[in-house]
């Protein structure tokens, strides 16, 4: 008999071991339902081919869109890549006039997002606009600019708008670097220029990697900046599909393909990071020594970054102070007010509904995986970062195609029971927005509530579990107060990713329910560019607070490396 119950406790033991307890089995269904979407395009590209589909878009503007596509990514990727981690190189290793200032000042071009960065130079660089007008008035002729509506002008903007990408990542890699190392070439007889691109960038690959990665995912996600400069790619081609000419089984076709793009990224990223060790073994401390630049040289590096800087963020955050202006002094401002007051209203609800949902479910994810007695937990919360990388209008199309599938089987279920139909509940509604915001933005809520989660330590949760707590009460009273500010920090960057976020909210939002996205969208679409002004700057005012809180956390962790340094 003895020898029996050791048996079942032996077993009830090792089942216990294998099969997940509830917080493991929450955080794989969130896991699992982040992912819904994405596996609901991949079955059905897959399932049904339709050769006839794609003969037609072939025939069609298949391969236009897929030339631009091509054409943007490697434009822009490149730009973005020299020119993020030229600056980068610059106001890290050199001193020059403005140079504390550019080093903090070049990331604000990303508050400002791609498609209203596209409709201000669409408007002030266009044939019409006033750029090309004075330079005839001045010499007198038929004097025109290349046009900024083309692949040039597209691949223009979006480098400006996303250089910063790779500038942040580039400057915190230079700044990491160790000074052992560099002094080492210097000493062998390299050059500053020639330990730069021996030395120093090799090390900093990951980081290069990490940043090109990011802008090439913005570059295919990106659905109005290409569409006001008339460069037509797959995620627009999405768009026209299913609402212009309400073509479902193209829109699945081309969002199938679209998924290529993105996982022959993610894949591509992985094989430049290589398997080589980027790790430094150094006392030194950390930092290129800077070095003061003479003559015509400071001024050059000081003018580089003006136009850089004067040109992604002065002039159009000027251009919008100036519209919105006039249009507050043409109209009556109490007829105004109310209108402005319902967008940004609108908009902010749906902000801090997407983050805090995003945030909530991020925290019983990263709890579930460090609770996770089985290793598909946490291989199933990276994947949450897909969600990120895919672009919005597939992630739309993947919501779209999910709810729609649910809606009807419930619809099914009311009729049979009750003998009514329930219509659309998910469909079209805040449910299905917020759904696709946090399937759009969980590996942002995710990353920082992982990365604080994994400072505490486990001690802290052993010490409160031999006192009787719960693992809920633990998390409640002893993980939450701690990660408090990774946990602020990332529901602001969701909320606002959310502000700046068009394609998902275009294909889904509620009808009659406007954003400052869309109102953008919508007054530029039928040339309004005045109508326009006021709540693309209320959208560059709230991307600002990332930013603002990006350079204070790299200032913050220059300032440690420095004093651990000194103390060392």
């Amino acid at each position: 008999m003895t020898a029996r119950r050791s048996w079942i406790r032996y077993h009830e033991v090792r089942l216990r071991g294998f099969l997940p307890d509830g917080w493991t089995f929450g955080a794989l269904v969130v896991a699992v339902l982040v992912m819904l979407p994405l596996m609901v395009v991949v079955v059905q590209a897959l399932l049904s081919p339709a050769p006839e589909v794609w003969q037609h878009l072939w025939r069609t503007r298949l391969p236009d869109m897929l030339a631009n596509t091509v054409v943007l990514l490697v434009g822009v990727g490149s730009g973005a890549l020299l020119l993020g981690t030229g600056l980068a190189w610059l106001v890290t290793a050199y001193r020059f006039p403005g140079q504390r200032v550019f080093s903090w000042a070049l990331v604000l071009p990303l508050a400002i997002p791609a498609y209203v960065l596209a409709y201000v130079f669409m408007v002030i660089f266009d044939t019409a606009g006033p750029v090309q007008y004075l330079l005839r008035l001045w010499l007198e002729g038929n004097v025109s600019l290349p046009p900024i509506r083309s692949r040039g002008g597209a691949i223009l903007v979006m480098v400006l708008a996303l250089y910063p990408y790779v500038y942040l990542l580039a400057r915190a890699a230079f700044h990491e670097h160790a000074t052992g190392t560099f002094h080492v070439a210097r000493v062998l007889g390299a050059s500053r220029t020639e330990a730069f691109f021996r030395v120093v960038l090799p090390m900093a690959r990951p980081s290069l990697v990490a940043g090109l990665s990011l802008v090439l995912m913005e570059v295919l996600t990106e659905v109005g900046a290409v569409r006001f400069l008339n460069v037509p790619t797959l995620s627009d081609g999405i768009f026209r599909l299913w609402y212009d000419m309400v073509n479902r089984e193209a829109a699945i076709r081309l969002a199938g393909l679209l998924l290529l793009f993105t996982f022959g990224g993610l894949v591509l990223e992985r094989g430049l990071r290589g398997p080589r060790s980027y790790m430094q073994h150094t006392a030194v401390g950390y930092g290129i020594p800077q070095v003061p630049l003479s003559g015509m040289r400071k001024w050059a590096a000081t003018l580089l970054c003006v136009l850089v800087l004067g040109a992604a963020f002065v002039l159009p955050v000027i251009q919008l102070l100036w519209w919105t202006g006039q249009t507050l002094g043409q109209q009556e401002i109490g007829l105004l007010l109310p209108i402005y007051w319902r967008y940004v209203r609108n908009t902010w609800f749906l902000a801090t509904l997407a983050a805090v949902s995003a945030v909530g479910l991020a925290i019983l994810l990263a709890y579930g995986v460090r609770l996770s007695r089985t290793s598909l937990t946490p291989l199933l919360a990276r994947s949450v970062a897909l969600g990120y990388a895919v672009p919005g209008a597939v992630l739309g199309l993947g919501v779209l195609l999910t709810l729609s599938w649910v809606d009807h089987r419930l619809n099914v279920v009311s009729r049979a029971v009750m003998g009514v139909s329930l219509g659309l509940l998910l469909t079209g509604s805040f449910v299905g927005l917020t759904y696709a915001y946090v399937v759009r933005f969980m590996a942002v809520a995710y990353g920082g509530v992982e990365a604080s989660l994994e400072k505490v330590s486990a001690a802290m949760e052993d010490a409160a579990r031999s006192l009787g707590s719960t693992r809920g009460r633990v998390l409640l009273d002893v993980h939450l107060p701690l990660i408090r500010a990774g946990t602020v920090t990332a529901a602001l960057m969701v909320f606002v990713d959310v502000v700046k976020e068009l394609p998902v909210t275009l294909m889904l939002r509620p009808f009659g329910y406007e954003t400052l996205a869309l109102w953008v969208w919508q007054e530029v679409s039928e040339s309004l560019w005045e109508n326009a002004s006021f709540p693309a700057l209320v959208i560059v005012i709230t991307g600002l607070i990332p930013v603002i809180i990006t350079n204070r956390l790299a200032h913050i962790g220059k300032i440690s490396r420095n004093n651990a340094d000194r103390r060392g």
